[in-house]
């Protein structure tokens, strides 16, 4: 389960958008743990798409319409699992056949995005960059079959804030990291620590 900070950086929304999407309904996480927010992985890449969409001129108030729609259009599956597209008025979803349908009514073109899109760095509607989520940093990846989707050192299952936390004290440096995690250099470390302090900077 991803906590929001982590959550805000992988998808770029804000953790106060985050609260305002799960009380008005438009994103409730599958797995709750009150108090706390926690998303499943693919809560993290509908997130991601909301984001997407919105950094391309389709307002929060289409979004809303958009799902809200979904079911009565026989879409009711996560929607992680379906393709999005916008014309910036409106926005539609691929059926499996590659049907694309408006979910808001509006004719128009649109930009349909497969999940390598989706998975691509961008910038948001309020000129944020979001990080490429399959390498958040260029020594870490997220593999969703890998440690649930959390992000680890790239091609190890150690996780990032594993190595993070052994730094974050200044008790080690990242050129020591090495002699307790033998597949973890210096500079995989320092990833890992710069990843952590954007997750963090983003904890409420």
């Amino acid at each position: 389960m991803f906590p929001t900070d982590l959550t805000s950086t992988l998808t770029g929304a804000s953790v106060r958008q985050l609260r305002r999407w799960n009380s008005t309904g438009l994103l409730v996480p599958e797995a709750q743990v009150q108090p706390r927010l926690l998303y499943s992985f693919r809560d993290v890449l509908t997130l991601r798409t909301v984001v997407r969409l919105r950094s391309e001129a389709a307002s929060l108030q289409k979004v809303r319409r958009a799902f809200a729609n979904m079911p009565a259009l026989d879409f009711t599956e996560h929607p992680s699992r379906y393709r999005f597209g916008t014309n910036g008025k409106t926005i539609v979803i691929a059926d499996d056949d590659g049907n694309t349908i408006d979910l808001v009514q509006s004719p128009g073109q649109y930009q349909m995005h497969s999940l390598a899109e989706i998975f691509a760095p961008f910038t948001t509607n309020r000129g944020e960059a979001v990080v490429d989520f399959l390498r958040p940093r260029k020594r870490l990846e997220i593999r969703a079959g890998r440690m649930g989707g959390w992000p680890t050192i790239a091609d190890t299952r150690i996780p990032y804030d594993t190595i993070a936390n052994l730094l974050a004290g200044g008790d080690m440096t990242p050129d020591q990291v090495v002699d307790y995690y033998p597949e973890v250099d210096a500079e995989a470390a320092r990833d890992a620590l710069d990843f952590h302090s954007a997750v963090r900077s983003r904890a409420a």
